[in-house]
């Protein structure tokens, strides 16, 4: 359950990544020091920063860098890979077609997912099934994105790695039938200044992305380094800033781990309100469980929990296609 905190915690993750595929990790000091702010963390505010993850500052500029490129082609260009249904929910959303609580949101975005092929989870897979849709222009944006979001699945793969351990459960809780081969979804979007320098494009709501809690493990959002939007909301109800740290990821928990942990880590509400007159861009990368995991509480975080099962079962997929379709206008 989140607390009323007041600000999101700064996590040095090194000392966890540095031991991560070490078998005996847990009994590491730094290791321990890190599982420990991670479970302080989870169970307070669902959200905390990571700095010392990894992933070179140039390539996590460099993919918000050439979204922004993107995000301002002509729409005509930008709606050569529109997503549809047919498409499987991948491609480019204009403004507004993004629905949160049957709200449209004022972000545009490029959506893509681990990608599916025909029949692999037969009629649960079937909604998401097919390729990306990749721009054609910036050139390179494909590589650019596959290589990002490979390194963004590695560090996941080991943020996990020590969150099993903040449970009290193992390093490998979340491999094998959970987590072994985890889907990942892509969100890369743009939100425009307010008021829009072009006086188009309005809508009757300026919330960029509404309320929302994420549906799988870990979320790693890339956000611009200028721009505080990102916004947190804690017991009281109370809307946290999370502004950007340059050189860290906000990272923050999903559905299904509020479910395996039996609530004991929170997936907590956030939203995107950009009241800057500039554009943001921010990339948001979720790692989730495996695509036809069976989500439910772990019997270690029940009896932690007091013995009482607080929540009930899921079946990821099926989550992710009923938030996909009705987030769709």
């Amino acid at each position: 359950m989140a607390t009323d905190f007041k600000s999101i915690p700064i996590i040095d993750i090194g000392p966890l990544l540095s031991k991560s595929d070490d078998p005996d990790m847990g009994s590491d000091p730094g290791v321990a020091q890190v599982v420990e702010q991670l479970d302080r963390a989870c169970r307070e505010a669902g959200f905390f920063y990571v700095k010392g993850h990894g992933v070179p500052d140039p390539l996590v500029k460099e993919v918000r860098s050439i979204a922004r490129k993107f995000f301002h082609l002509p729409y005509e260009e930008k709606l050569k890979i529109k997503m549809t249904p047919e498409a499987g929910y991948r491609g480019y959303q204009r403004l507004g077609e993004n629905i949160t609580k049957g709200v449209p949101d004022l972000h545009e975005a490029i959506d893509c997912y681990t990608e599916i092929k025909p029949g692999r989870y037969g009629a649960l897979g079937k909604p998401m099934e097919g390729p990306n849709q990749w721009p054609q222009y910036p050139p390179n944006y494909k590589e650019l994105m596959e290589e990002y979001i490979s390194l963004c699945s590695e560090l996941s793969r080991k943020i996990m790695r020590g969150i099993g351990l903040a449970l009290g459960g193992s390093p490998s809780e979340f491999e094998g039938d959970r987590a072994g081969e985890a889907f990942w979804v892509t969100r890369i979007i743009g939100y425009p200044g307010v008021p829009d320098a072009n006086g188009d494009n309005k809508t009757d709501n300026d919330v960029g992305c509404g309320a929302h809690t994420d549906y799988g493990l870990v979320t790693l959002v890339n956000q611009d380094d200028d721009i505080t939007a990102l916004q947190v909301r804690n017991l009281s109800g109370e809307w946290i800033s999370a502004p950007p740290i340059p050189g860290t990821f906000v990272c923050n928990i999903g559905d299904m781990l509020k479910i395996w942990s039996n609530g004991l880590y929170e997936s907590t509400l956030h939203r995107v309100v950009n009241s800057n007159a500039k554009f943001r861009v921010c990339v948001a990368y979720f790692y989730e469980p495996n695509y036809d995991a069976a989500v439910e509480p772990l019997d270690f975080c029940i009896q932690k929990s007091g013995g009482v099962r607080k929540l009930g079962k899921a079946v990821y997929g099926e989550h992710l296609v009923a938030k996909v379709q009705t987030n769709f206008a």
